[in-house]
């Protein structure tokens, strides 16, 4: 799930991400802003919900997908759409 709290005074938008995945150890979010070398960990909550909030820039696109235990990939069902990657797959695409 992706919550957008569009901020009035700043052009920053905060997005909460959550995903469950009960059988992970370590969810991380890969690629926002283009960084794809430095995941951002996600908290672990119960029932094995991983939940991160990140400020982005308004106005601006992102992709993404999460690393689960280091070595699965996987797409977010509820961002905005999907756009291919070079490795054969698709990327999340989150737009603020």
């Amino acid at each position: 799930m992706i919550q957008k709290t569009y901020l009035k005074t700043k052009d920053q938008c905060k997005v909460k991400f959550s995903v469950s995945i009960e059988s992970a150890d370590r969810v991380e979010i890969a690629g926002l802003n283009n960084d794809w070398d430095n995941p951002i960990p996600m908290s672990k909550k119960k029932g094995g919900v991983f939940e991160c909030v990140q400020s982005l820039p308004k106005n601006s696109q992102h992709e993404f997908k999460y690393l689960i235990d280091g070595s699965e990939w996987r797409n977010d069902p509820d961002a905005d759409g999907e756009t291919p990657n070079e490795y054969g797959g698709t990327n999340s695409i989150l737009s603020v």
